[in-house]
Order: structure tokens, then C-alpha cells, then sequence
């Protein structure tokens, strides 16, 4: 730069045209801004499909969890005929926090700690101090907020919108998208399968880093140097998804999808030959990721928790006999494990960047990086 000529700025950076080969990221302060988040939550979060519960973890009556989808506490449970029920976690009357707890069962109904106003399992007011007296009060039209419920693949999937959008467009649209059909997944039987193992992944990062960094494989010869020894085609930073229908296929030598590439465990009855010996990888948005691999599934959900704060929860799903018989997981569940290690990592250490002056612009995605894009326009679209 010579004397007098003033510095590129930002902006200047971002109205350059891009090589053909390079395509523009979100901007930094997606990643960061409060006020970004807030309408992440109201306009994604809150407005569609959420994966919630694991319907396994609900084992009867009155057992519980809390979940937080949005701005939003949900209470999710079962009623006495076994069927899956969610409520906002707002008592009708003041407003308090009907259940703090993460998770716990209750005998026979949910009451508010304040006031002790009480609810059925259904919802319904069922009781209220001096609620008798109050001849003009109809206990129907205070009762728990109800929010939508679907099952599919073993969970609980919840939408607080009003009127929610097609569960088949949305959630098994990302499933037929990335799969070429929706009975691509039906031979690995996610409904039946039992939990072997869940890990929790408190990370330090904005969730679009983390379905950016499960979409694309540019970083696997980089950071995961176990995976890419299962899946030696990772190596050459095309990730799976990046193909409708493709499964990654196991290297030459490898016998199971374990951290040591040794045997793994019985294979699930409904892979077909095509499927096996093969990795898939499924991102429905906006929070879950699904693996598929002949003897196991692994099923991430995401919880975001702040701009810069996501929970993560994991879980390895097996065949019941598998998980009954007490066999040994861990090689199984070592692998992706570490996979998770290093991705959230690295996620971390980009979300340290995303409020320099480096990257107001935002970055730029090479070209086996390119659908990412595709999500950029999704978030940009919901936002506004």
C-alpha cells in the first residue's frame, strides 16, 4: 500500500466478484447477534419440526422431560393411555414454571409449586385452591397450552407453531432429499432400535457452525484421522452428502464402523446389500443429524442455547438383543465420539472469529463446499 492510499475495507472485500470456483458465506455477525438468534428462534425453532425425546426415555404415565425449543420451555409426557402429550411450561395462572426439572415422574398429575393449581396428564385444570367458589370460571379454557406432537424414527418431534407446516415436506423431505427415497431408511428400523450409549456436548459455538461443519467432509483428512481410515474416500473432502443417495463405503480392510476399524456388531436385519458396508449421513433441519451404518444408527440433536451456546445430545442406537446382552459398544461408540470431539473443536475455534473485523464479510466455501449454500439461503429465507 503506498502513502496516503487508504486501507481495503470490509465492504470493498465484499462487493469484489468472487472466482467461480468460491461462493460467499454468512456474514459474522450471523453467528453472534443476539438479535439474529432471537428471530432464529421465532421464525426456525419455533415455527417448525423439532426433534425433542427420545420416546423410549417417556416409559409410562406422568414420567417427564422439559425441553427447550426457542424461548420456550416445553413439557412433554405421556397420559394414563400411554400416548405421548407436550404443554407449554406455563401455569395458566401466574405464569410460573410448572416443572424446573429436566426430566422426573409424577404420581398423578402436574401442579404449579406457587399456587398449586394442578393439571391432568391430559392438560386439563383439574384443581385450584378455592376453585369451587368461583362458579363463573370454566376450568376447559384453562387448562395447559397444548403444542403439536409427532413420533417418527423413535422421537418425539414437537412444533409450537399455531398451524404447523407438513411434517413430509419438511422432515422427511430432508430425509428423501438426501436418500433419493423415504424408504431408504425404512431397513434400518430407527423406531425399534434401543439406546446404548448418549453422550451431552455442551459447545461453545452458534449452531449454524455445527450443521455447516456435519455437511461438509473439506476438513475430515484435516481433524479426523480415525474416520477417514474407516472411510478413505472422506480423504478426498466430498462428503457423503454432498451426493443424493451415496453412502460412503467402508475402506478395503476394514470390518465394522469402529474407532479401530475392527468387526462390528450385529447387523441390522432390514440393510439391504446395497447399504452395507456403507456410511450415511442425513442433516434435517434445522437440529438433527442422522448416521446410519449396518449394525447401529447414531442420532444427534441439537438444543441452541445462545448465539454462541449449543447443547448437543448423541445418541448410539442398536438392535435391543445387542444392548440386553450386555455386549461391549465402546470401540463402536469410540469412533464417532471422537468425531464429535473434533468437529465441536473446531466450531469452537471458528465461532472465537466470528465478530474480527476479518470476517464481517463472512468467508467463502469451496466448491465441495458449495451446497452449504443451499442452508445459508434456508436461514437467510426464514429470517428475513
Amino acid at each position: 500500500m503506498t502513502t496516503g492510499e487508504l486501507p481495503t475495507t470490509d465492504s470493498q472485500l465484499s462487493e469484489s466478484p468472487l472466482p467461480e470456483s468460491l461462493r460467499e458465506t454468512l456474514a459474522g455477525h450471523y453467528y453472534t447477534d443476539p438479535g439474529i438468534f432471537r428471530l432464529e428462534q421465532a421464525t426456525i425453532f419455533e415455527a417448525g419440526w423439532f426433534c425433542a425425546v427420545l420416546s423410549a426415555d417417556l416409559t409410562g404415565p406422568g414420567k417427564f422431560e422439559t425441553v427447550q425449543i426457542g424461548r420456550e420451555s416445553v413439557l412433554v409426557t405421556r397420559n394414563r393411555k400411554g400416548a405421548i402429550k407436550a404443554y407449554l411450561n406455563v401455569c395458566r395462572h401466574r405464569g410460573a414454571r410448572l416443572c424446573t426439572e429436566e426430566k422426573g415422574e409424577v404420581r398423578r398429575s402436574f401442579q404449579c409449586p406457587y399456587h398449586a393449581w394442578t393439571y391432568s396428564f391430559d392438560g386439563e385444570l383439574i384443581a385450584a385452591p378455592n376453585l369451587n367458589a368461583m362458579d363463573d370460571v370454566d376450568r376447559s379454557q384453562y387448562g395447559l397450552n397444548e403444542v403439536h406432537v409427532r413420533e417418527w424414527l423413535g422421537y418425539v418431534w414437537l412444533c409450537l407453531a399455531d398451524e404447523p407446516p407438513s411434517f413430509e415436506d419438511t422432515v422427511i423431505g430432508d430425509v428423501t432429499e438426501r436418500l433419493g427415497t423415504p424408504d431408504a431408511i425404512v431397513g434400518y428400523q430407527v423406531a425399534d432400535l434401543k439406546l446404548g450409549r448418549r453422550i451431552e456436548y455442551d459447545v461453545k459455538a452458534n449452531w449454524k457452525q455445527i450443521v455447516e461443519n456435519f455437511m461438509e467432509c473439506y476438513h475430515c483428512a484435516t481433524i479426523h484421522p480415525e474416520l477417514t481410515e474407516v472411510l478413505p474416500e472422506f480423504a478426498d473432502g466430498l462428503a457423503a452428502q454432498y451426493f443424493v443417495g451415496h453412502g460412503a463405503e467402508f475402506g478395503e480392510d476394514v470390518e465394522g464402523f469402529t474407532v479401530d476399524g475392527s468387526a462390528g456388531l450385529t447387523k441390522l436385519p432390514g440393510v439391504n446389500e446395497e447399504q452395507d458396508r456403507r456410511y450415511y449421513a442425513i442433516t434435517v433441519r434445522p437440529q438433527v443429524f442422522i448416521n446410519l451404518v449396518p449394525d447401529h444408527v447414531v442420532f444427534h440433536r441439537m438444543f441452541p442455547l445462545a448465539p454462541d451456546r449449543t447443547l448437543v445430545r448423541c445418541d448410539w442406537l442398536y438392535l435391543p438383543e445387542v444392548v440386553d446382552s450386555g455386549a461391549d459398544i465402546d470401540r463402536s461408540v469410540e469412533l464417532f465420539h471422537r468425531v464429535n470431539q473434533q468437529d465441536f473443536d473446531a466450531c469452537e475455534r471458528c465461532q472465537l472469529a466470528m465478530d474480527s473485523r476479518s470476517y464481517a464479510a463472512g468467508g467463502v466455501l469451496v466448491p465441495s463446499e458449495h451446497h452449504i449454500a443451499e442452508f445459508h439461503d434456508w436461514v437467510r429465507e426464514r429470517t428475513g
